[in-house]
């Protein structure tokens, strides 16, 4: 779990950008929204081979 302390001087504004970026770096909220609810293993396959195509079409 990220966890971030406040430094002298800084705004409250600034270490909640910090803790913003920590938890979208760790992964925390991808987990949680992949554990939201259950997919079956064959939508999951599908959904995941669409967002590989997708990936690679944004590459070219």
């Amino acid at each position: 779990m990220p966890r971030v302390v406040v430094k002298e001087n800084e705004t409250i504004d600034d270490a909640m950008r910090r803790f913003k970026r920590q938890v979208n770096n760790s992964g925390v909220l991808a987990a949680a929204r992949a554990k939201e609810y259950y997919v079956k293993p064959g939508v999951k396959r599908r959904l995941k081979s669409e967002a590989a195509r997708k990936k690679n079409r944004k590459r070219r």
